[in-house]
């Protein structure tokens, strides 16, 4: 008798009306697990507040319980209390690593706090090449030793020291690891070219209010004084801007009117003028933000995707199913991550007219989108689909859902607020 089938888990979505509602979101991915990552450096508690309901905060979890911390995570209060009872670890469990990009951003705290780091290498979405070479390099400036292998990365330094580094690219994970092994370097470290996302600005001031000397937070030259110690420190982890634009394109996407919470305009400026140039009207009320179109075609219009405060590459797949629909051609150009357009053979199997020309596509519409089964390649491009299936004919079975478990909380439950016609069950086809 052959075995069973393991089911897994699938979202079915059908098009219908317009998303009409209010969201109150929680704390950003791409800070929560670099905040978590932050509390190796500490002497004492990192207590963090707003944190996501989302898999690869328990992951990460893992990671840090693998090198010495006492994780107490509630999921449904939003908090997680993190504590160093053991530092003599130097090497964070695999299995967990490879599970979770965001594994890297050990790497700087290890080296200045323990001397060491041994680490697998890091997982995550399959969006392309995301090389780890410039953290390395930045941590050799600062008097570290380096050892490859096939497998993952050895570094080892007696006493980290200030160094002068300008990043070839203005790598998120890179600026992150070296602010934080330049905290307790000796001396001063400038980082220039530094990337500026918002998610590092809260990871700088989390790690001020822990004892950091950090200047330049927010601009592309990061100068950062080593001192002695770190102490712990309560922090709200700040809000998840790919997260809220994500909602708000669904509403101009379906037509409706949907207001986000808890939200800073200023770290979505560029994806709101686009959402305005489309055809949406875009009001902003204090740490509020609604998207409301009734009526009338959307807009072409061009997106490019750039490190911030440029287009965010974690908006482009969910920008393109939204210029599907725009009344003309609109250009999408890549500029971040090579693989992103992966997702756009997702839309052609639904009726999208896209040309891909290296990292250019050409999107002529409106067209009609058919239900269709498709692939969460990555957390966007899950997202994406979902989207996607919200305006399309018929039902639209998105697989792999893990992945957008991995960055939005409670998905399929704000939706389904907002009036979506979406469930989530277990599918052994």
């Amino acid at each position: 008798m052959a075995p069973p089938v393991a089911s897994e888990p699938v979202f079915r979505v059908r098009g219908g009306g317009p998303l009409e509602g209010t969201l109150r979101l929680s704390g950003a991915k791409n800070s929560v697990l670099k905040l978590m990552a932050a509390s190796l450096l500490a002497d004492g508690p990192v207590e963090l507040s707003e944190v996501p309901d989302i898999t690869d905060v328990p992951v990460m979890g893992a990671v840090l319980e693998g090198l010495g911390v006492t994780v107490r995570h509630d999921a449904a209060a939003g908090t997680c209390r993190l504590e160093v009872h053991d530092d003599r670890g130097l090497r964070p469990p695999a299995d967990a690593v490879t599970r979770i990009r965001a594994s890297v951003a050990c790497l700087g705290p290890l080296v200045a706090r323990r001397g060491a780091a041994e680490l697998a290498l890091p997982g995550g979405d399959r969006i392309g090449a995301r090389s780890i070479d410039l953290h390395l390099e930045g941590l050799t400036a600062m008097g570290a030793v380096v050892e490859r292998a096939s497998d993952g990365v050895t570094v080892h330094a007696d006493a980290l020291h200030g160094a002068r580094i300008t990043l070839d690219f203005p790598s998120v994970g890179a600026t992150e690891n070296l602010v934080m092994a330049a905290t307790l370097a000796r001396g001063r470290t400038v980082i220039d070219n530094a990337a500026r996302e918002p998610e590092i600005a809260d990871l700088c001031r989390m790690l001020v209010a822990m004892g950091a000397d950090i200047r330049g937070i927010g601009t592309p030259t990061v100068t950062v004084e080593g001192v002695e110690r770190l102490t712990g420190v309560g922090w709200e982890t700040c809000p998840d801007r790919i997260e809220a634009g994500t909602y708000l394109v669904a509403g101009a996407l379906t037509g409706g009117r949907v207001r986000v919470e808890r939200v800073r305009a200023g770290d979505l400026t560029l994806p709101l003028r686009k959402l305005a140039d489309a055809g949406a009207t875009v009001d902003v009320d204090g740490d509020a933000v609604t998207v409301e179109r009734r009526s009338g075609p959307l807009r072409p219009v061009d997106v490019v995707t750039l490190p911030y405060p440029g287009f965010p590459t974690d908006l482009q797949p969910q920008m393109m199913v939204l210029l599907t629909q725009a009344d003309g051609m609109s250009r999408c150009t890549e500029n971040v991550f090579e693989s992103r357009f992966s997702f756009v053979d997702q839309l052609r199997r639904m009726g999208a007219d896209i040309d891909v020309d290296g990292h250019h596509a050409l999107l002529s519409g409106p067209t009609t989108l058919r239900g269709a089964t498709l692939d969460g390649l990555d957390v966007r491009a899950g997202a994406a689909g979902v989207l996607a299936g919200l305006v399309a004919e018929g039902e639209t079975r998105v697989r792999d859902v893990d992945h957008v478990d991995r960055g939005y909380a409670r998905f399929v439950e704000r939706l389904r607020t907002l009036g979506a016609d979406i469930v989530r069950e277990d599918d052994g086809a």
